[in-house]
């Protein structure tokens, strides 16, 4: 459990970090998204910045729905789980953490709440390579401040779960 002044030294950590992003954000930013049908229940998506398009589909738990294509559903949960990497990424560089491999993985919970689907929840599990464990304690605060500045994260109304793993490759020292 973290004592008081270590919570209030993460704040300010957060609030620093967002301060130097609402300076660069000061601006509205637009994120511009086509869809196209294609045939039966698939369609193709892309957006006129980007290179590359994606096949997009109903899932195959839903009637008619196929396997093996992007759903609404993967992208929901690829938004948050990308949004985690990015937002650490940033944090990880200005805070100059020293790591070697970043990997999550993300699983979105569809359910019928109220007489809608939703999905409910999302668990995150990012897992963080450091060369040594003498950054262990720094990593989990900079891993817990990318969660709480995750904009997807906090722009979403599923519940998102957290469970962060550090593995540390130091090599053992042969006497």
């Amino acid at each position: 459990m973290t004592n008081v002044a270590e919570r209030a030294s993460g704040l300010a950590d957060i609030c620093s970090v967002l301060t130097k992003y609402n300076t660069i954000m000061t601006q509205e930013h637009f994120y511009e998204v086509s869809v196209e049908w294609n045939s039966e229940r698939r369609g193709t998506m892309s957006s006129p910045v980007l290179n590359d398009s994606l096949e997009v589909a109903t899932p195959p738990e839903f009637p008619k729905g196929m396997a093996g294509i992007w759903s609404p559903e993967h992208l929901l949960v690829a938004a948050v789980n990308s949004c985690l990497m990015t937002t650490f990424l940033a944090i990880a560089d200005n805070s100059k953490l020293d790591f070697t491999h970043f990997a999550s993985k993300g699983v979105g919970k569809l359910e019928v709440v109220d007489g809608k689907y939703i999905i409910s929840e999302i668990i995150l599990m990012p897992v963080l390579t450091l060369p040594t464990d003498d950054q262990k304690e720094r990593a989990m605060r900079v891993l817990h401040k990318a969660e709480a500045a995750c904009l997807i994260s906090n722009s979403v109304k599923s519940k998102i779960f957290y469970q962060p793993e550090i593995i540390v490759t130091q090599a053992e020292l042969v006497a």
